[in-house]
């Protein structure tokens, strides 16, 4: 054999040998996002007492022979479910480069050093009571948006920042709506402040940010944020006004996302122990 057929023969293996990896690593990535799929669903099961599709514990269990063997997994995944698709969550700021109706550079992000970010559906539970000392719970109700029916995944981001725009307590996110009516999204979620009332800082701020994912960029986006500032927690309902985005937490440049009666609608609850 001449070694030109030589040559030849070996460009054939290395071929026949990469696209045998290509096909399996393809096969592995598909379940590999079944398998995430899985997981989202049961952690929304896990967060959201109100959600329809629960996914059981016992349906968990069953994924566990697939990830063991993985590598040679080739039988029929047991759920009908779609790989969750590629999703990039974009840090403050970042999505301003990336979309080119973002032309107002506003106020910096702040920093957020101390508290890294969460996933969605990061809902922290009740800090203890301390006699003397509030507590605040706040009911995300729902937020009024022109286009509600068309956002995808939404879900809300909610931090608490002082006059410099720096978290003062870790950053949460609510699990995904759970409804969609006219042009309201509906949440129906508590969150627990992380801080007793009385040790909040002097004129910081609770942040509301609301997020949606947008499949043609592949990444979440911030659409429009809110914010409650300290004289504004008291007991009961309160309607809080909607800003175009980036989110300024430093609130220097705030431009109003519509000039149409649509809010954010909380209810807040005071925990004190005497």
């Amino acid at each position: 054999m001449s070694d030109v057929n030589k040559t030849v023969q070996k460009w054939h293996a290395s071929f026949r040998k990469g696209t045998d990896f290509d096909s399996w690593g393809q096969l592995v990535e598909k379940t590999l996002g079944k398998i995430a799929t899985c997981l989202e669903m049961r952690s929304a099961s896990l967060q959201c007492a109100q959600s329809k599709e629960e996914f059981k514990l016992e349906d968990l269990k069953k994924l566990e022979t697939i990830i063991k063997n993985i590598l040679t997994y080739n039988k029929e995944f047991p759920f009908d479910v779609q790989p969750v698709p590629l999703r990039k969550i974009l840090a403050p700021g970042e999505e301003e480069n990336l979309e080119l109706e973002e032309e107002d550079a506003a106020a910096g992000p702040g920093s957020t050093e101390a508290f890294p970010p969460r996933a969605p559906g990061t809902l922290l539970p009740r800090l203890p009571s301390e006699p003397g000392m509030t507590l605040l719970t706040i009911k995300i109700e729902k937020i009024g948006l022109k286009d509600a029916g068309q956002c995808i995944d939404p879900y809300m981001t909610i931090s608490v920042k002082d006059v410099n725009g720096v978290d003062v307590n870790p950053v949460q996110d609510t699990p995904v709506a759970s409804r969609k009516e006219d042009t309201y999204i509906h949440f129906s979620v508590d969150v627990e402040i992380q801080r007793h009332v009385e040790k909040l800082p002097k004129g910081a701020a609770i942040f509301f940010e609301f997020k949606h994912y947008k499949p043609k960029k592949r990444f979440t986006s911030t659409k429009c944020f809110a914010f409650m500032e300290m004289d504004e927690i008291k007991p009961g309902p309160i309607v809080i006004e909607l800003y175009k985005k980036p989110t300024d937490f430093k609130r220097k440049k705030l431009q109003l996302l519509t000039k149409k009666p649509l809010y954010l609608h909380l209810h807040q609850t005071l925990h004190k122990d005497s």
